[in-house]
């Protein structure tokens, strides 16, 4: 039997490793490159199921994690668990990370300077070796040649070649070599040190900087955090979150998440009461948008603070109509069955920002004004009708209506090839 190359420790720590890095359950998977900094952590709080990681692409193509509990919809058929963005509790968890990392900065900023130390002394160790190799490759190449007979002129004169070739290499060496330590001395210069220590006193600068991959914060947060466990109130914006630290220490705490609509807010009653009283006192959408926003109200989309078309959509929801400005008089006339976005928004119930984003997708037909630089909406009284019934659709519908259309579209095919196949005649 031959001797084993790896000890019995390191054997365990490597299956020990393979085996957290198998995509299951049980285990936290490998680190990958998405930005979902908390993937293989995040646990459901009302199952206990490992929570799956998915991307929604937004504006300029860029990824947004969602945290999705679908263990007992896989396995059972059954209705989803719970889902929520993955930005409001990543950012939570880094928060607390950078801060339960914080007092140990200097002692960071210390074993980088070590670390930085130890990595230059082995290079110059490993320069030194190649120096000394050379000197050893000279001093052979010099004894050959003075043993050789002077009379094997031929063997004298390689042996020559061959020692001014070594000195040659030597020389070359030594050269590369003071040029190198003139560049980067051997020990670690004052200003160095300081550089390092301003790094570690601000590292929210070093995890944010782009140097810093999302694998690097992932496997810096699996050091210190075990689990992720996340619970969310209903389908309101609140999420429990309690992150379990390496030792066994928690840490509670509630965070806000985006929701889809205004109905989801847990403050939704204070909320649309707040509105109707300074919609009544003749308040503005900006004056109603401030006062909403300094009494600490938020929207439930990822807009950090109510804007006044944000106020004019809460206001429509209410079912409070606001007078309009007397410049839409002065906008020019329209031809046949042609609206202005806004009053076929207001005429079919909706937000003006859905229909204007029907109008992108191609859902209806639309241009911009060359004069008013407004939109205008093509709709005859059929294709109001095909609108409204649109804006009916339950929502997430939008999203079945390809696969459907797909789904029709092979059935129809296959059974087209079947009738044609029946029709030909047998040989």
């Amino acid at each position: 039997m031959l001797p084993a190359y790896i000890s019995i420790e390191q054997y365990e720590r490597n299956m020990a490793r393979l085996d957290a890095n198998r995509s299951r359950a049980q285990s936290m998977g490998a680190v990958r490159d998405g930005p979902a900094l908390l993937a293989g952590l995040v646990a459901c709080g009302r199952c206990g199921s490992k929570m799956t990681v998915r991307y929604q692409r937004g504006r300029a193509g860029k990824l947004h994690p969602v945290y999705v509990c679908s263990r007992a919809k896989s396995d059972y058929a059954a209705s989803q668990c719970q889902q929520l963005a993955g930005s409001c509790v990543d950012a939570h968890v880094t928060g607390l990370l950078l801060a339960a990392v914080a007092p140990a900065a200097l002692e960071v900023s210390l074993a980088a300077a070590g670390q930085v130390q130890a990595q230059r002394e082995q290079v110059d160790r490993i320069w030194r070796q190649r120096l000394e190799r050379a000197e050893l490759a000279a001093g052979r190449a010099r004894r050959q040649y003075q043993l050789a007979e002077p009379e094997n002129r031929l063997v004298v004169r390689q042996l020559e070649q061959d020692w001014e070739a070594a000195l040659a290499e030597r020389q070359r060496l030594g050269e590369e070599y003071d040029r190198f330590t003139a560049a980067r001395p051997r020990t670690v210069t004052a200003a160095e040190h300081e550089q390092i220590r301003a790094l570690a006193a601000d590292l929210p600068a070093v995890w944010d900087a782009p140097t810093t991959t999302d694998a690097d914060r992932k496997q810096l947060i699996r050091h210190l955090v075990e689990q992720v466990r996340i619970t969310v109130a209903g389908a309101s914006e609140k999420v429990e979150v309690e992150v379990t630290w390496a030792g066994g220490h928690r840490t509670r705490a509630q965070v806000t998440r985006p929701v889809a609509c205004l109905t989801q807010l847990s403050c939704y009653p204070q909320l649309a009461a707040r509105a109707r009283e300074l919609a009544g006192s003749g308040c503005t959408t900006a004056q109603i948008a401030e006062c909403l926003n300094a009494e600490g109200f938020r929207p439930p989309k990822r807009s950090p603070v109510f804007t006044p078309n944000a106020v004019t959509d809460l206001l429509r929801a209410l079912g409070i109509q606001r007078s309009r400005t007397p410049a839409r008089r002065n906008r020019p006339a329209l031809a046949r069955h042609e609206w202005w976005l806004r009053d076929l928004a207001e005429h079919l119930g909706m937000s003006e920002v859905t229909l204007d984003a029907w109008t992108r997708r191609g859902w209806a037909t639309g241009y911009l004004h060359p004069q008013a630089r407004l939109r205008v909406v093509r709709a005859g009284p059929a294709e109001v009708e095909r609108l409204r019934a649109l804006h009916h659709v339950p929502r997430g519908q939008h999203n079945r209506r390809p696969w459907l259309s797909n789904q029709a579209a092979s059935m129809n095919t296959g059974r087209e090839g079947t009738h044609d196949n029946a029709d030909e005649p047998r040989l």
